[in-house]
């Protein structure tokens, strides 16, 4: 044995020494930018993959897709539904499926290789998985179904079926419930997700999701149970006509390309109460929470704990008529947990526990020696006052003991924004007794960011952590605790940072899906969207569909999201015109009229003057977005009409507000200053004066932030395009009030919604989206990274750092559509040496400063007459030139 063991690690060893990985190969594939997603809303989707070359250099030039209904027939020969055969194209991202238009519920299997420059083939790609939608007609089969509301609490019932499975085939389940939903097979729960479906306008749209739940079950009998929460889903808010959840669902089997239905949702489904009810409207800070009486939960999901609850006849209701379509965008998931820092007795039975940092998601607790009806009351807020007190934020849940020597409490269909966590009624608790899960939207955290200024690291980390607490339910939200909603405002302050620290391209296509449900004829739209209350804002909020838009073809290259929400942009700006008098916007009939919001103390952002020229300015904005939009999809003609209107609005802008004496716009305040200069408003003479008059205003604000949500991003972006560090750099480094760092010392871990450090009992939200546009600058100025307009989705990239003085060394990366890419720079002296790995499918600009006459590219010195910019292709890259900043 010791010889055989002995020759086979030689021979391991051998096999390992003269291994040798493929020149190319293919990985990641996706569909709709979803990884095998078993339910998409098109019958023509797109596909992607990436590519990795072993060694430096290499580039797609051609490709080959094979799909199929059945994995086993994915070769040339076999493939019965697409074979492309060798086509010579360099794309890998958001190709159309080659094949003919897909039938409702096809499913398909599909794989691919392409090949090199040296026209060498990769091997084939791991096979991937798609599936279209339903028809109609089989959602319209099966009943909206949920428990009998006038023989007990309907808020969150369990729904129970039987059904016989003969062992073979694949069986996908079809959910679509109105409120929350949990699945379960056989008394276990099918998939990780958790708080599903994803949000979206309920009176006008409601999501599916799709489930194999073909690993769940047994030859024979077996036990499905939904399981129902409220959620968005209650009395008041649009789309609500029961007290309880509803769903409706059908199982399927699949086997050699047929259909066969096992079960679909009516009333031969059973119906009881699960010992779970709902704290709270969901409006406006009245979140709640729930109250769980465990005497009535049951001990677990197996039919022999299931047959112990009381069971009726569920009852069928009838829904209104709306839009039923597959979720599209990843769902919820506990992605990470954490235990307290620390735990103070406040009382004999009052414990205060600090969970180390603020939290979008659930507290986990252990209780031991309850009493059968003991109540235990928890609540949770984002702060403490000057007292030590927690903050009363309506974040609420309770637990009523069944008794038991261990009982355990956790929150199944409410969540919670808190780093405190109050626990009334118990005598004894320990570290160990309590976990933090963090939830959230589950995309990729794709980016990562570290520099040499160990300030601006610690700002740029709070700020990627605080949009991973607001990104919830397919949105990202204002606040995850008290509003909730997905304000277009915070949106179109935050989407650039957003989309580059994370691929959002399927979260994005769920909220802006929202936006087009929320808008009216006349092409209003609201300051949120979903809209499920009234709320404020101003054009900045429901402009959002305009920029969203146009950023997410930005970041992510699908040209189709302009393509489909270009008539809800232009009935917006349509809206816009009506009210604008003179040329200029002025306020429309609603109360709501907003210029900037959450500015520090000491500016009037309530000022007529700032309002109208940040709201026009924006629409400025906006036209020239609609311009690139209307030529990217040859609307020719309405790009020349958005061009003239954005010329006559920028002279209407320039007249009306600006100061030729002061050399200012409006109020002279940072937003008034730079919101014209980088809408390209004020003539190119008089440039360098508004300039100075914006540093002058800065420095009089001791080179502080001096402006709001609206503020923030503005000068950001106005900074980047204008190669100017270390004028955000001096105010990121301000450590006293209003500033980033004046949170950090002040014990933020996440962005607040106002600067001020209020400690009181109204004190507002501190996981907020207010401040968070200037995520941005840590990648396109300081890691010197940015997408082209002209070549969207990273295919081509910018590489320009933009050094503040101080700052030594960078290390920036980010994962684009086309694969990882890299960007590390350091400085010795006047010297800046660049690594760079660029996405194989992509080309990288480097650009030099004027300065460098010459370079060093990857070993070999530059020679002659140099051209400003350095174009590479994928792979690895060293480039050495002289620097100085601007």
């Amino acid at each position: 044995m010791t010889k055989i063991m002995i020759f086979l690690s030689v021979l391991l060893a051998a096999c390992v020494a003269n291994y040798s990985p493929p020149p190319v190969s293919v990985y990641d594939l996706r569909c709709e930018n979803l990884t095998n997603p078993l339910s998409i809303d098109s019958h023509t989707p797109h596909l992607s993959w990436k590519i990795y070359f072993n060694g430096n250099g290499g580039k797609q030039t051609a490709y080959q897709i094979l799909a199929a209904t059945d994995s086993t027939w994915l070769q040339e020969d076999k493939a019965d539904l697409c074979n492309t055969g060798k086509v010579a194209e360099p794309l890998s991202v958001m190709i159309p499926y080659p094949g003919e238009k897909l039938e409702e519920r096809a499913l398909v299997y599909w794989r691919v290789r392409v090949w090199d420059e040296k026209d060498k083939a990769s091997q084939w790609s791991q096979t991937a998985c798609f599936g279209t939608p339903l028809s109609d007609s089989e959602l319209r089969e099966a009943d909206y179904i949920g428990f009998p509301k006038d023989t007990g609490n309907p808020q969150s019932p369990l729904l129970r079926k039987s059904f016989e499975w003969n062992g073979e085939g694949r069986c996908l389940l079809y959910v679509n419930s109105l409120g929350y939903h949990e699945v379960y097979l056989n008394g276990e729960k099918a998939g990780e997700q958790v708080l599903v479906p994803a949000v979206t306008q309920m009176d006008k749209r409601s999501l599916y999701l799709t489930y194999d739940v073909t690993p769940y079950l047994n030859r024979g009998n077996n036990e499905l149970v939904i399981w129902l929460g409220q959620g968005w889903y209650r009395p008041g808010l649009p789309g609500a006509v029961y007290e309880g959840p509803l769903v409706k669902a059908r199982l399927d089997l699949y086997r050699y390309g047929q259909w066969q239905a096992l079960c679909l949702t009516d009333t031969s489904w059973q119906a009881t109460e699960s010992g779970f009810s709902s704290i709270g409207s969901w409006q406006w800070q009245q979140f709640g929470g729930e109250r769980i009486d465990a005497s009535a939960v049951p001990a677990n999901m197996s039919a022999s704990a299931l047959d112990q609850l009381k069971w009726r006849p569920a009852v069928v209701v009838q829904a209104p008529e709306h839009v039923v379509s597959p979720q599209m965008t990843e769902s919820n998931f506990i992605t990470d947990s954490l235990k307290p820092s620390g735990i103070k007795k406040l009382c004999d039975s009052v414990w205060l526990v600090d969970m180390g940092k603020n939290m979008t998601g659930w507290a986990g607790i252990k209780f031991a020696g309850l009493q059968k009806g003991q109540e235990i009351t928890i609540e949770y807020g984002d702060q403490l006052d000057d007292s030590g007190i927690m903050v009363d934020q309506a974040q609420k849940d309770c637990y009523v003991a069944s008794g038991a020597q261990k009982e355990y409490f956790c929150n199944k269909f409410a969540y919670h924004g808190f780093q405190y966590v109050r626990i009334s009624g118990i005598t004894a608790l320990s570290p160990d007794h309590i976990t933090g899960y963090f939830i959230r939207t589950g995309f990729e955290n794709s980016s990562s960011f570290q520099c040499s200024d160990s300030d601006l690291n610690a700002i740029h980390d709070m700020i990627q952590y605080t949009l991973q607490c607001l990104s919830l339910g397919g949105i990202i939200v204002d606040c995850p605790h008290l509003e909730r909603l997905g304000y277009g405002g915070d949106g179109s302050a935050s989407t650039a940072t957003a989309q580059t620290m994370f691929n959002l391209s399927p979260l994005y296509t769920n909220w802006l899906a929202a936006w087009a449900d929320c808008q009216r004829d006349d092409g209003w739209l609201p300051y949120a969207a979903p809209y499920p209350y009234w709320c404020g804002g101003g054009p900045y909020y429901s402009g959002f569909m305009i920029t969203a838009s146009w950023q997410t073809y930005l970041n992510y290259g699908d040209v189709r999201l302009i393509e489909k929400y270009y008539p809800a942009m232009q009935r917006w700006l349509g809206y816009v015109e009506k009210y604008s008098s003179n040329g200029l916007l002025e306020p429309w009939p609603d109360k709501w009229y907003l210029g900037d919001w959450a500015g520090p103390d000491g500016l009037d952002q309530s000022d007529r003057r700032t309002v109208d020229l940040v709201s026009n300015s924006f629409i400025s904005i906006c036209y020239g977005m609609m311009e690139k939009i209307a030529l990217r999809i040859g609307r020719n003609d309405d790009a020349q009409r958005y061009a003239t209107a954005n010329e006559r609005l920028k002279k209407e802008i320039h007249k009306h507000f600006y100061d030729e004496d002061k050399h200012i716009y409006a109020t002279g305040s940072q937003i008034d200053l730079a919101f014209p200069l980088l809408a390209g408003v004020t003539p190119t003479p008089l440039v360098p004066a508004a300039t100075q008059s914006l540093i002058r205003e800065t420095e009089n604000r001791k080179g502080h932030f001096f402006c709001g949500l609206v503020g923030i991003p503005t000068l950001t972006e106005w900074a980047i395009k204008n190669n100017r560090p270390d004028f955000i750099y001096g105010m990121l480094k301000k450590k006293d009030y209003p500033g980033y760092l004046y949170m950090i010392e002040n014990g933020a871990t996440t962005t607040w919604e106002h600067w001020e450090n209020w400690k009181t009992s109204w004190s507002r939200s501190r996981i907020h989206n207010c401040y968070n546009g200037i995520g941005l600058w840590f990648y396109q100025a300081v890691g010197g990274i940015r997408p082209d307009e002209n070549d969207p989705g990273y295919r081509k990239i910018w590489v320009e750092p933009q050094i503040p003085k101080g700052v030594t060394w960078a290390k920036t990366s980010k994962d684009t559509p086309y694969g990882r890419l890299n960007c590390d720079w350091t400085l010795n002296g006047n010297i800046l040496e660049l690594s760079l790995a660029v996405p194989h499918g992509s080309v990288a600009c480097i650009v030099l400063p004027q300065q460098a006459s010459e370079y060093v590219l990857n070993g070999k010195k530059s020679s002659g007459n140099r051209d400003p910019i350095v174009t590479v292709e994928g792979g690895l890259h060293k480039i050495t030139y002289l620097y100085s900043s601007k």
